[in-house]
Formats: C-alpha cells, sequence, structure tokens
C-alpha cells in the first residue's frame, strides 16, 4: 500500500529538527544561517519573503544541492545551517529531510512563513536572488 503525505510527514518530523518563528526572529540574518525559501515564484510575488532568503524552488532541490548536478548551486556547497520554510511548514519539512539525506546541515522552519507573518516580523518584496 502506497504512502500517504500524512504518514511522510510524520516519518520526517521524527528525523528533522524544527527550529519556531521565535527562535530564529533574531537569528535570521546570522551569517552561519541561510535561510531557505521553497515557495513558488508566484507566491513570493504576492506575500514576499523573509530579507536575505534565498529561494530555492522546491522541485530543483535535489539538483541544485548535489555538487555533480550541471544546476548545482554554489550557495548550497557552504558551510552553514540551512533553514527551510513554505507556507505553512510541511513542504519545507519534506525539503529538509532531503537536505539532511544529502548532507546538509538544515533545520525546518516549524510555522512557515505564515507563523513569520502572524508574528509581525520583517518581510522583503522580492527575493534576494538565486546566489
Amino acid at each position: 500500500m502506497a504512502r500517504s503525505y500524512k504518514d511522510m510527514l510524520a516519518e520526517a518530523d521524527a528525523l528533522v529538527t524544527s527550529v519556531s518563528v521565535d527562535e530564529m526572529a533574531g537569528r535570521f540574518r546570522d551569517e552561519s544561517i541561510v535561510m531557505v525559501d521553497i515557495r513558488d515564484p508566484r507566491e513570493l510575488e504576492r506575500e514576499g519573503m523573509i530579507p536575505g532568503a534565498f529561494h530555492a524552488p522546491r522541485g530543483m532541490l535535489e539538483f541544485w544541492i548535489d555538487p555533480e548536478s550541471p544546476y548545482h548551486r554554489p550557495r548550497f556547497a557552504e558551510a552553514r545551517t540551512y533553514v527551510f520554510y513554505c507556507a505553512s511548514g510541511w513542504r519545507s519539512l519534506l525539503a529538509t529531510r532531503l537536505a539532511q539525506d544529502m548532507g546538509l546541515e538544515a533545520r525546518n522552519l516549524r510555522e512557515g512563513f505564515s507563523g513569520w507573518q502572524k508574528a509581525g516580523l520583517p518581510v522583503g518584496e522580492k527575493p534576494a536572488g538565486r546566489r
């Protein structure tokens, strides 16, 4: 029988370290951390993103993280902690698990961008770019 998305989320949640919006509020500009927004570009245009975050579409993560891939992004080769986020924390939970499996020091922003906005934290208008 196929696994449901709920099974996949529960499995990832057991293996991934998540951080709260409160924990990241004072650390999102820390040079040792890279905030990674995996939301769709339309979401970014509509809602903005965390200032300084790096946009990496969820569908390209495997290719951007792997240094052997022709699509590799050097940003993922830096010795930093990567904090992945989406709107609510579900997509980023799965993305964080993938990133950890691929060898990154990765965390999931538990409440996602929605929680970030609800907390009244800074929001930028445009992606910082694909560095």
